[in-house]
């Protein structure tokens, strides 16, 4: 169900399929469009093609406002997958589950850090947050049964991520957190914080979709966003190929309309 479901090492039946809740779907659905909109406007920038501010003031929001959106469903939905596969599977089968999702997506980003790691030797993606989400399911089945403690745990993790992030270390303490003083790269999302908003995820998918079904009392009246939900539904394959869409058409219109391009944009 999350922007993490990709592969299946147990699959379960057609009723033992964790439902699906349209607020979810649109929630991923927004954060995708909101991931788009930054994404234009940073390759605009990176490209040297406008002024935009990209990595500041309001866009540098829109950027972390997007990643706590994504990461917090990522959360949501871990807790209602994982409670329809307790009731179904041997708890050796439902950690390989995990494991097996986990490390597919884990595989994902580090295609993407060979990929940029060509493109763009000076900034390439060494721990982003595909990379997160791969560990975070991974080791989901040490804490997707906890309800409190997550979210206990999760807001001591944020709170400690302002402190690691002033930290200056090894790059091989990148994925924590702690990183050398010149370091630069155009998607960074180590464990600390950003692992804290998924487990808050959890936490709010336990309070509000106990055992995977939406709580008694809890109802949500959305309009039909057919649109949101099938972006929603299908995020993982969008941000997989929006970047090269994105990049693509713009080298396009430059072509087209003789608009030079500077590449690469200064990324500090």
């Amino acid at each position: 169900m999350p922007i993490v479901l990709a592969v299946r090492l147990f699959p379960m039946k057609s009723s033992h399929v964790p439902a699906r809740f349209p607020e979810i779907d649109q929630a991923r659905g927004i954060a995708i469009i909101m991931m788009v909109v930054f994404h234009v406007a940073f390759d605009l920038y990176f490209l040297g093609i406008a002024p935009i501010p990209a990595n500041q003031g309001p866009w540098r929001l829109l950027a972390l406002s997007t990643a706590t959106l994504f990461l917090f469903l990522v959360g949501i939905s871990l807790s209602i997958s994982s409670a329809y596969a307790e009731r179904w599977l041997t708890h050796r089968e439902f950690v390989l589950k995990y494991l097996g999702r986990g490390a597919f997506i884990l595989a994902l980003g580090l295609l993407i850090t060979a990929v940029t790691w060509v493109l763009l030797p000076s900034g390439f993606i060494r721990f982003g947050i595909l990379h997160l989400i791969g560990i975070a399911v991974m080791a989901s089945p040490l804490y997707i049964r906890y309800t409190w403690p997550n979210l206990i745990v999760g807001a001591t993790i944020i709170a400690l991520g302002s402190v690691v992030s002033g930290i200056r270390g090894s790059s091989w303490l990148l994925w924590v957190g702690i990183h050398p003083a010149d370091f630069v790269s155009i998607d960074y999302t180590p464990l600390l914080p950003w692992i804290g908003v998924v487990l808050i995820g959890v936490f709010i998918g336990k309070m509000l979709y106990p055992k995977g079904m939406r709580r008694p009392g809890f109802s949500v009246s959305l309009p039909s966003l057919r649109p949101l939900e099938y972006f929603g539904r299908h995020s993982l394959a969008i941000y997989l190929i929006h970047q090269p869409v994105i990049i693509g058409l713009i080298f396009l219109i430059s072509s087209s309309s003789g608009i030079p391009l500077s590449l690469p944009y200064p990324t500090g």
